[in-house]
C-alpha cells in the first residue's frame, strides 16, 4: 500500500514537471527567438525543444506494467530532464561566449541521449508486473 502511494506521488511529480518543463521551455524558447522574423526556423527549435518532453509524456503514460523499479527510474529521469532544461534554457547554464541559440540545440540532444540510454536500460530490465 505504502509503495503504491510513493508511486503515485512520484508519477504525479514525473508528469507536473514534464508539463512545467514543457510549457516553460516553449515559453523560454519563443522568448528566445522573439527577433528572428522567420517563421519556420523558431517553428524548427520548438519542435526540437519539446520533442524530450513529448517523449517522455509518452513513456510515462505507457509505462505502467513495467516492473516498479523501472518506472522509478523513468519517472525520476523525467524530472532530472525537466529540470535540467529548465536551467539550461533560463541562461543559468551558459557558458561564456557561447551563442544563445546553442543551449536550444545542445539540450534536447542531450535529453535525447539520456532517454535512450534510460529506455535500453528499461527494456533490458522489463519485467512486467503480474
Amino acid at each position: 500500500m505504502r509503495n503504491n502511494l510513493l508511486l503515485k506521488i512520484i508519477w504525479i511529480v514525473a508528469l507536473l514537471s514534464i508539463l512545467i518543463g514543457a510549457i516553460d521551455s516553449l515559453v523560454l524558447t519563443l522568448h528566445a527567438g522573439n527577433r528572428n522574423k522567420s517563421i519556420f526556423l523558431p517553428a524548427l527549435f520548438v519542435l526540437w525543444v519539446l520533442s524530450p518532453y513529448v517523449a517522455l509524456m509518452a513513456a510515462t503514460l505507457k509505462l505502467n506494467r513495467h516492473s516498479i523499479t523501472s518506472r522509478i527510474v523513468l519517472y525520476v529521469t523525467a524530472i532530472i530532464i525537466s529540470l535540467c532544461s529548465l536551467l539550461g534554457y533560463s541562461g543559468i547554464l551558459n557558458l561564456p561566449n557561447a551563442k544563445h541559440a546553442a543551449i536550444f540545440l545542445i539540450t534536447p540532444l542531450v535529453s535525447w541521449i539520456i532517454i535512450i540510454i534510460v529506455s535500453i536500460i528499461i527494456v533490458r530490465w522489463k519485467k512486467p508486473n503480474k
